[in-house]
């Protein structure tokens, strides 16, 4: 019989060793890489709620601050009944008063230019439709009795809302209405129903009232215009708007040397507001509507002789509409103009668009310079 030696002895235990660590850090290993993969899908979730929670907080928390600070020294808030408030903004004095209607979903500072230019002749307001800027939605359970009649939103109300405002700012007519875009329905609208305090009207760049009716037209504004505007409003409700801001991608309308510094910061304040970003969303969505309201209205109760009408439009399309669209716009807005203000005063305006209003604010003013002069001849000869 054969021994094994000690050699042999010794070398079989050393192999069973190895054998039996290698099963035990196999183990080992395969818990470390579980660990390892848990660890990063941790860190993941983490960073993205990081993401997801902390900018619109931030935005949240910023928006209280700067809805304090960044208030027009000279604006008020004033109470219109029902627990609404809005915002007036009025430089100058005299009369007539000229009063300022924004385009769709703007608020007053886009008239930051043509105010402090027109102010040195006589008294001009700007104000803020309800939900924009710093004039507070009306909450739900808030009436005025007129949505009723009116839908929120539209020119019906956006009149009534106006007109409660000059009454309890105490300002008196004769006025000159001046609207851009959803502001011209609205001077429209205010300028029928209330012709006794109108002496002048003054539409810039007025929306055909026939437009809604052309499907190419509504499938651009509520296919396209609508989700992008809606996509804004997302953007601020996260904060990501913010951001956009702080990293230079998002800027500002009105820029350049010439405007105040507050006013670029409340623009910034703005395009960062949910509230008034669903505002906009809202004036945009509605505006088939508010056509509608003045088109009717314009049927039951015709425009006053004593007031008059001067309208302002840019000779070149819209670099953001399709190129049919602009053609189909213009021959509609032509037709409507000798329709409904066959006398009026036309002004063109080249090498701008419906922008014209702080792009070429000079061009504006000069006219309601000019408006105003003769309404003031007028007044003192009579």
């Amino acid at each position: 019989m054969r021994r094994r030696t000690e050699g042999q002895d010794s070398s079989g235990e050393s192999r069973r060793s190895e054998s039996r660590d290698a099963d035990c850090v196999q183990p080992i290993q395969a818990e470390d890489q579980r660990l390892t993969y848990w660890s990063i899908i941790k860190n993941i979730g983490t960073c993205l709620l990081f993401i997801i929670a902390v900018p619109p907080f931030l935005n949240y928390a910023s928006l209280q601050r700067e809805g304090q600070l960044l208030l027009p020294k000279e604006g008020q808030i004033l109470d219109v009944g029902l627990g609404q408030k809005m915002h007036l903004l009025c430089k100058g004095q005299g009369k007539p008063v000229v009063i300022l209607d924004a385009p769709t979903g703007a608020s007053s500072d886009i008239w930051y230019h043509v105010q402090e230019s027109v102010a040195p002749l006589t008294k001009v307001c700007t104000y803020d439709r309800m939900g924009l800027g710093f004039s507070k939605r009306v909450m739900q359970n808030e009436s005025s009795g007129t949505e009723k009649v009116w839908g929120m939103s539209t020119t019906g109300r956006m009149v009534d809302d106006l007109h409660r405002l000059l009454r309890a700012a105490e300002i008196d007519g004769p006025y000159i209405l001046v609207g851009s875009e959803l502001g011209t329905l609205n001077a429209r609208f205010y300028s029928h129903i209330h012709d006794a305090f109108v002496s002048d009207l003054v539409l810039i760049d007025p929306i055909p009232e026939d437009v809604f009716e052309e499907d190419q037209w509504k499938e651009y504004w509520y296919g396209k215009l609508l989700p992008s505007l809606q996509a804004r409003q997302f953007s601020a409700a996260t904060g990501l708007s913010r951001m956009l801001i702080i990293l230079g991608v998002m800027e500002p309308a009105i820029t350049g040397d010439g405007v105040a510094e507050d006013v670029v910061q409340r623009q910034k304040y703005f395009l960062s507001n949910p509230a008034h970003q669903s505002s906009a969303v809202d004036e945009h969505y509605f505006l088939n509507e508010s056509a509608a309201q003045v088109r009717d209205i314009t049927k039951f109760k015709p425009l006053s002789t004593r007031t008059s009408v001067s309208v302002i439009t840019g000779e070149s399309f819209d670099s953001q509409i399709p190129e049919h669209l602009n053609q189909m716009v213009a021959k509609l807005q032509k037709k409507f103009l000798g329709e409904s203000y066959p006398s009026a005063n036309h002004v063109g305006i080249g090498g701008v668009d419906r922008r014209m209003i702080y792009q070429r604010p000079s061009v504006i003013s000069q006219h309601l310079r000019s408006v105003v002069r003769q309404r003031q001849s007028r007044q003192q000869s009579e």
